[in-house]
């Protein structure tokens, strides 16, 4: 008579924090940052709650551990190119990353210390400048003026809204009477344009707003070093 298996105990991978990250991660990109607790994570993995604290210190330590992984996300750059191009590769790369996670911005905003792995990627794109010919002056300058754009992701100030129909008529008007008294505005949104759909409407391109900001940043850059170069060799 054949042997029947023993189902009684059936192995389970190891609780670590890796898997505790990955499981809040999968959470926040489903539901975002506010459906991560300490209890969830704990049901996504099949373990009481208690059992995470051996793994992380508490939420904020979880938290914290989730943006060090988002950023271990983002691929190194390829060695060998000009500066501009391997600044503006980082720069669109981790754009990439942060938009698979879009609950990660948010949160990378509320940390206070910087962590290794943060510290590992500003360290990458401040070898870029000082390899591109910047001097530490400059640089700092530059990653001052970069700010959260270094990470893929910038604050928008026109936020889109997916409750807003710009084929509706009457919305269209009730947008126009509310911008009325303000002249400026209402006319460059009734004329910005992006793949024929209106700013006012859900159809502004993002990323397309955030390679122009990306590169008139890198081309300010660029002239600021040139000319911090021609100094030195003048007075030289």
């Amino acid at each position: 008579m054949a042997t029947q298996p023993d189902t009684r105990t059936e192995a389970r991978t190891p609780l670590s924090r890796e898997r505790v990250l990955q499981a809040a991660i999968g959470l926040a990109d489903e539901g975002g940052v506010d459906a991560i607790s300490m209890r969830k994570v704990g049901q996504e993995l099949g373990v009481e709650a208690m059992s995470l604290y051996n793994h992380v210190a508490n939420k904020e330590d979880l938290l914290t551990g989730m943006v060090d992984a988002i950023v271990e996300e983002i691929p190194p750059f390829t060695p060998g190119l000009d500066w501009k191009t391997a600044l503006r590769g980082r720069a669109l790369a981790a754009r990439d990353v942060f938009k698979r996670h879009e609950w990660a911005p948010r949160v990378i905003e509320t940390r206070t210390d910087m962590t290794p792995p943060m510290l590992a990627y500003m360290d990458s794109v401040v070898g870029i400048f000082i390899q591109g010919g910047f001097s530490m002056d400059l640089t700092h300058h530059a990653m001052h003026v970069l700010g959260s754009r270094a990470f893929g992701f910038t604050q928008e100030l026109f936020k889109e809204t997916d409750e807003f129909d710009e084929n509706d008529e009457m919305a269209m008007l009730l947008m126009q009477q509310m911008l009325e008294p303000y002249p400026n505005i209402l006319a460059m949104a009734m004329s910005a344009d992006h793949e024929h759909e209106r700013m006012l409407g859900p159809g502004c391109d993002d990323d397309l707003e955030f390679v122009f900001g990306l590169d008139l940043i890198l081309d300010g850059l660029e002239r600021l070093r040139d000319r911090e170069t021609e100094g030195a060799d003048a007075a030289g």
